[in-house]
């Protein structure tokens, strides 16, 4: 039984008012406030940077290279948004209002390929597609063609960056367009047919119209990643504010000037938010139509074939030919560190990724119950703040980590050789725990969602009775919620786990010396052109994201309301 807030309210309320338990429920409540703000610091950091005087560092590249960063950046948003919008609204209506061989197995697998790294699929297309590589050759075996007679596409390049993060984040889009075009009903459709309008005409002027905010909400969550990837751009040498950040902090040891392209990419992520909140306003766009399910079309012939190819090929461009390619490579020679040193690798992403889960979920669940604890907007508020991480890049948070532990560990420094003689280093910077705070604060989000969607499924009745009974916020926490919730929790979890094995960008700049991740291993060796050794990595990372992601595309196959999007949920992208 389905609860609103107004709702839910006045039993909680009614049993919080008085009472011994009403101090520990605020300080229950102070205490995710406090874990909210700490997660948040490291953005608050970043953002501080902007106030800090030019340096000239920062003067040359504003005058240089920033204006760059900026227009590719912009380019690079445009193609994504361009090329998912359309792969992931025609693969959505296709599925849901058209009948053809195979149909039910495209409405799970076109969610496959976010099981496969944008960077490990850029990898495999570069060696695939290169003048040397296997496509190439066989273009000249065939034609006869020389090195100078024909003219092939560059992958490595801005629109080639495009196309491999398209191939693996249409599925946004498509989830959330197939879910609006699922809540649709037939009847404005069928009246529009009736009323003469072609199905184009009917697609383009009713059906896409009610979807736009799904849409909307879909391309933007897209965007979020493809701003913050640093793999791909960096692989393909196009200059984004991500790479400027690493370049920046690299080679020209400029902390604050990283800090502050780190900001300018923080409004950009921040932009895209609201560019999403404002697309789900009103987003209930037939309440009127009479509620009646959408019957497929059945296809035939050539019609039939062409929706088959155009569902095929997403799935076959974005998972099959990469994982193809991985297993190929991992069979026929893989990681000459296969061993021992391997184990290693792979431990070392385990250990980080297993820690990460279980503090992110951890954290989630004390930040959701303090909101239903005291729903006030101020809480909400706080909480949305904190849950910010998944919009904003792994290196801006890095940065903002970075900038932070080193004053931490600067002051603390000077402190300990003024007091006592002695210099004790650096303690937090570059270390395994600063590395897991950057996890947490990047993927909270995805733990806070499953956390506070379980949460809102337990009715409120069940928090009234046991502390009617003299149960604190705890032991209701505890006694009734935990046990009702251990599946969202195991989500949660498994979720985090996951994201954080394939996160790049925060591993490569705040991890321990000589501490090597799957993640990092993948990219260090394919940097160096060395992907066949790479491919056990990469196909290490892919195959454990494909649980989460065939779960994810079983169930939306067999419902007509699909589930929560496996990495930003669809209600809370932030």
């Amino acid at each position: 039984m389905s609860v609103t807030e107004k709702d839910q309210a006045p039993p909680l309320r009614a049993a919080f008012a008085a009472g011994p338990g009403s101090r520990a429920a605020s300080g229950w409540t102070l205490g995710a406030l406090a874990a909210a703000f700490l997660v948040l610091l490291p953005s608050l950091v970043v953002l501080a940077s902007l106030a800090a005087p030019q340096s000239e560092n920062w003067a040359h590249l504003a005058s240089t290279v920033l204006p760059t960063y900026v227009a590719n950046t912009l380019k690079l948003m445009a193609l994504v948004a361009l090329m998912t919008g359309i792969a992931g609204v025609g693969t959505a209506w296709l599925t849901v209002t058209t009948q053809f061989p195979g149909r039910s197995v495209a409405s799970w697998a076109l969610v496959l390929p976010l099981a496969t790294p944008a960077y490990i699929v850029a990898y495999v297309y570069t060696d695939l597609l290169a003048f040397a590589g296997p496509v190439q050759s066989a273009l000249r075996a065939v034609t006869g063609w020389g090195a100078g007679d024909y003219y092939f596409p560059p992958v490595r390049s801005l629109p080639g960056a495009a196309v491999m993060l398209s191939l693996v984040l249409y599925p946004y889009v498509y989830l959330l367009a197939r879910a609006s075009f699922q809540r649709q009903s037939a009847a404005l459709f069928d009246a529009a047919r009736n009323l003469g309008a072609r199905p184009w005409r009917a697609f383009t002027r009713v059906a896409l119209p009610c979807a736009r905010p799904a849409i909307a909400g879909g391309i933007a969550l897209a965007l979020m990643e493809t701003i913050s990837d640093f793999g791909v751009v960096d692989y393909f040498a196009v200059p984004t504010l991500t790479t400027g950040i690493f370049r920046t902090w690299f080679s020209l040891g400029d902390a604050v000037s990283a800090a502050q392209i780190a900001a300018w990419l923080f409004i950009f992520a921040i932009a895209l938010v609201f560019l999403e909140m404002t697309s789900r306003r009103g987003r209930v766009a037939n309440p009127m139509a009479r509620d009646m399910a959408s019957q497929p079309k059945p296809l035939k012939g050539f019609a039939a074939a062409a929706a088959v190819a155009a569902c095929a090929l997403p799935v076959l461009l974005g998972f099959l030919v990469p994982a193809g390619v991985l297993i190929r490579y991992a069979l026929l020679q893989g990681d000459p560190l296969l061993g021992r040193s391997f184990l290693d690798f792979a431990w070392n992403s385990v250990f980080v990724a297993a820690i990460a889960a279980a503090m992110a979920t951890l954290l989630a669940l004390m930040l959701a119950y303090g909101e239903r604890l005291h729903p006030t907007r101020f809480n909400r508020i706080s909480i949305r703040l904190a849950t910010l991480g998944y919009a904003l890049p792994g290196a801006m948070i890095a940065i903002g980590i970075l900038t932070l532990s080193t004053s931490i560990d600067r002051s603390f420094g000077d402190f300990a050789e003024a007091r006592f003689g002695v210099s004790p280093g650096l303690l937090l910077t570059g270390s395994i725990a600063g590395l897991i705070f950057a996890y947490v604060a990047r993927f909270l989000t995805a733990a806070y969602n499953a956390a506070h969607s379980g949460l809102e499924k337990i009715h409120p009745t069940l928090d009234a009775a046991a502390r009617s009974l003299g149960a604190a916020p705890r032991r209701v926490l505890t006694a009734v919620h935990v046990p009702l919730m251990r599946g969202a929790l195991a989500s949660a979890a498994l979720i985090v786990f996951i994201d954080v094995l394939k996160e790049l960008p925060a591993t490569l700049l705040l991890r321990p010396f000589n501490f090597e991740t799957l993640a990092t291993r993948t990219y260090r060796l394919a940097s160096d052109e060395r992907l066949a050794e790479a491919s056990t990595a990469a196909l290490c990372i892919v195959l454990l994201g494909i649980l989460p992601t065939i779960l994810l595309g079983l169930s939306i196959s067999r419902s007509n309301i699909p589930a929560s999007l496996p990495v930003r949920s669809p209600e809370n992208p932030a």
